[in-house]
């Protein structure tokens, strides 16, 4: 890489006299001649900059690549405006690092602002977090915020992604938390099975609606019996759907939570993608990871800053709810400008393009003998 420091030779050698040296060598003083290597490494010699680009397309050309993608539960392929990529590549968003120094942090702030105040109209919450890793973690996240000492039994609907259950699994083995599965009938949560299931110690029942079968779940009846019993309802949704369903918020969820790849980001061979989380004002204070609030400077201008939590109760892990500190802002602003770009009419058009082309796959399946 020494070819690609954009200083010169004469510069390196002022910066090393700087520093009270005369060569390069003078840095590794401390390392023992015996352990220090002085013969060229075994590597190839380099290449230039087009036969690299020939070399990559050509591995390249290894890969089987499909015009249409027909697998779900998963990821997925979204026509994406070509204004998403052109905002969210500037170099001030893609360099943007943790803005906990809110005064100069304005612009990234300000962006992650708009994308939880959009997550919010998109759930119908009252407050969203900064977005986590991805939506199997959002949802394990959720779980553990329903849990509390006297409630400590977390309950996941059968008809949930395996994927998150999994992840879930993982996650309540690390805490000790206890976890059951809710069988599902006839591709749909069993509410009986819950009615039986649920006691004084369930803290919460996970659902996904649309769940992993492609089915939708009597969400408002689930989440009545799930309150009547006490405890807290977690939604996981694609937020597609939302721009045409009854949300999270208007059916009775406690927290919604789900994957974030659909807004705007590419398959990307499995990502990054974001997981957002959204739930009622009751919830805000044990939400993870970090949320950003507005308020106004001395002078009465509109700012923005890190709010309600502090770094420290993440560090002090036998303490915390949770030990995320971070999330993920440049796919979170990805998401935002996607949803800037799209407008609540064209969101609606995309998930009603979803739908009819799913059942327009549908009924070719079945004229090919397929149930």
């Amino acid at each position: 890489m020494g070819s690609y420091i954009p200083n010169t030779a004469s510069e390196r050698q002022q910066m090393l006299e700087a520093i009270g040296m005369t060569s390069f060598d003078d840095l590794y003083t401390d390392i023992p001649e015996e352990l220090r290597c002085r013969k060229p490494l075994s590597l190839p010699s380099g290449l230039s900059e087009l036969e690299v680009l020939q070399k990559a397309t050509e591995i390249s050309e290894k890969n089987t690549r499909f015009a249409h993608i027909f697998r779900g539960a998963g990821s997925y392929h979204h026509y994406i405006p070509s204004i998403v990529k052109q905002v969210t590549s500037k170099e001030e968003f893609v360099t943007a690092y943790t803005p906990y120094q809110a005064e100069i942090s304005q612009g990234i702030l300000q962006s992650i602002f708009e994308y939880q105040t959009m997550i919010c109209e998109l759930t119908g919450m009252d407050v969203s977090n900064a977005s986590v890793y991805d939506g199997a973690t959002a949802a394990a996240e959720a779980l553990a915020m329903c849990r509390d000492r006297r409630r400590k039994t977390v309950v996941v609907s059968g008809t949930v992604d395996p994927k998150i259950q999994s992840v879930i699994k993982t996650y309540c083995f690390g805490s000790g938390a206890d976890l059951k599965i809710l069988p599902e009938k006839d591709g749909q949560t069993d509410l009986a099975a819950w009615e039986e299931l649920n006691g004084s110690e369930t803290a919460c029942l996970l659902i996904q609606s649309p769940n992993y079968y492609g089915i939708m779940e009597d969400c408002r009846k689930i989440a009545e019996s799930v309150h009547a019993a006490g405890a807290r309802l977690v939604a996981y949704c694609n937020p597609i759907s939302l721009a045409l369903l009854e949300t999270p918020g208007e059916f009775g969820a406690d927290i919604a939570v789900g994957e974030g790849q659909p807004l705007g980001l590419p398959m990307a061979f499995g990502g990054p993608y974001l997981g957002f989380m959204a739930s009622t004002k009751d919830l805000m204070r044990r939400l993870p990871g970090r949320i950003v609030g507005q308020t106004a400077d001395a002078k009465g201008s509109r700012a923005f800053v890190l709010t309600l939590q502090a770094r420290e109760q993440h560090i002090r892990r036998e303490k915390a709810g949770s030990n995320i500190c971070s999330n993920e802002a440049l796919c979170a602003m990805t998401a935002a400008v996607y949803l800037s770009a799209m407008g609540s009419r064209g969101l609606k058009n995309v998930a009603d393009a979803c739908v009819t082309n799913a059942h327009f796959l549908l009924s070719e399946l079945e004229k090919n003998g397929f149930q």
